[in-house]
């Protein structure tokens, strides 16, 4: 089980001090928040793609290479890359020199992204937003497992003998998540891929991300990837902790009533109940995240929203410490001693690249197995009886 952090990058007033930061304070502090995540043991940091204020993140990649060379062992993520209004080409190029500059630590989730102006402003019609979203992961995904691709499609100019350079680290592509709030289109694509199923579940109530989930597991096991609970799935989250639950309830209080997002809508108290937001204790926190796996079944990343509405920097790294220290080691050793053997853990880098090298290894013993058959040869049936299994994770 992966836990991690993503930020979107917003640049928000602190409601209890008036201050407001300024893009360059806003992306330090995000730097050090992505080095205090891997200080503390999380497994993951992510941030998003955002090109309107009051958002800062207009440019992940960069960010995050830095992010590659000051941290050892954290993987790091995108949450999302807009698959709709980016070129295709530049995703495959500069996600595959990201995986190069990090040593491979690095996934991708493939989304739309919520702001509809954003498609104007890259020359994109939203009302294609699907087929655009469908049509140019395609490429995306093809191009990093052709050496050479001959491609005409109705949203880029076509491409003939195109080879995207670098080539992906170890010849295994990054990790994508597809994720998405509202689309069965999108857990359609994620099925159809094997690709991982994202569910940032921070705004709406459970039963909505349980449909979509449910329908992703199916399409994935329909597609031949494997059961239905093999898929794998990431959730998104929310929390603010403190001590005791009152004080974390008083002290957040503001930030909820003035976030950019959903600030000045429902109460703090009609937010927590209906959506995964939780405001408490480490304990509650912890009893809160364990019910997720009652509603959408053995999942392998878990990544919380912390840095956001105008909190400042000093209370975001206590929230992190909290995280670190008190709730992600119990949240990880009780959902590891839950899930079952067959279901895989978390994809990284290392994990691909064994599950690429044993499955070449079977298809070569398939193909010596039809030889022998064929051919009757005493010798080379001796050679495939012999061969020691391979046990593969994912």
């Amino acid at each position: 089980m992966q836990f991690g952090i993503f930020t979107v990058g917003d640049v928000t007033t602190d409601p209890t001090t008036g201050q407001t930061p300024t893009e360059h304070e806003r992306i330090k502090a995000m730097l050090t928040i992505a080095q205090k995540a891997e200080e503390v043991g999380l497994d993951v940091f992510a941030q998003g793609e955002h090109h309107n204020p009051p958002f800062v993140p207009s440019s992940p990649t960069t960010m995050l290479g830095y992010i590659a060379a000051k941290t050892d062992r954290i993987i790091l993520s995108t949450s999302t890359t807009l698959i709709t209004t980016n070129d295709p080409v530049k995703i495959a190029e500069d996600f595959a020199m990201l995986q190069h500059v990090a040593d491979g630590r690095v996934d991708v989730m493939m989304g739309r992204g919520n702001t509809g102006p954003v498609y104007p402003w890259f020359g994109k019609d939203i009302r294609q937003g699907i087929n655009l979203a469908l049509e140019n992961y395609n490429l995306v995904h093809r191009l990093w497992r052709e050496d050479f691709v001959d491609w005409e499609g109705q949203f880029r100019t076509p491409l003939q003998g195109f080879q995207s350079t670098p080539r992906p680290l170890d010849g295994v592509a990054p990790f994508v998540w597809h994720g998405s709030i509202r689309s069965p289109e999108i857990a359609e694509q994620a099925a159809y891929y094997g690709d991982g199923f994202f569910a940032n579940n921070i705004f709406w109530p459970k039963e909505h991300y349980m449909r979509l989930i449910q329908l992703y597991r199916q399409r994935f096991e329909h597609y031949g990837h494997g059961t239905a609970d093999q898929a794998i799935v990431g959730l998104g989250g929310q929390v603010f902790m403190r001590k005791n639950s009152q004080d974390a309830v008083r002290e957040f209080r503001p930030y909820f009533d003035n976030a950019p997002v959903y600030g000045h809508g429902p109460s703090l108290e009609e937010f927590t109940e209906q959506t995964p937001l939780t405001v408490g204790s480490p304990q509650e926190v912890i009893d809160r995240t364990l019910t997720f796996r009652d509603s959408f079944g053995d999942y392998q990343r878990q990544l919380f929203l912390m840095d956001h509405a105008g909190l400042p920097l000093k209370t975001v790294l206590e929230q992190l410490d909290i995280l670190g220290e008190e709730v992600v080691p119990v949240l990880r050793k009780e959902f590891d001693a839950l899930r079952p053997a067959h279901v895989p853990d978390g994809p990284t880098h290392e994990s691909l690249v064994a599950a690429r090298d044993a499955a070449e290894l079977a298809e070569d013993l398939a193909v010596a197995e039809t030889t022998v058959t064929e051919t009757g040869t005493a010798s080379a049936t001796e050679t495939v009886t012999e061969t020691e299994p391979v046990e593969v994770e994912r």
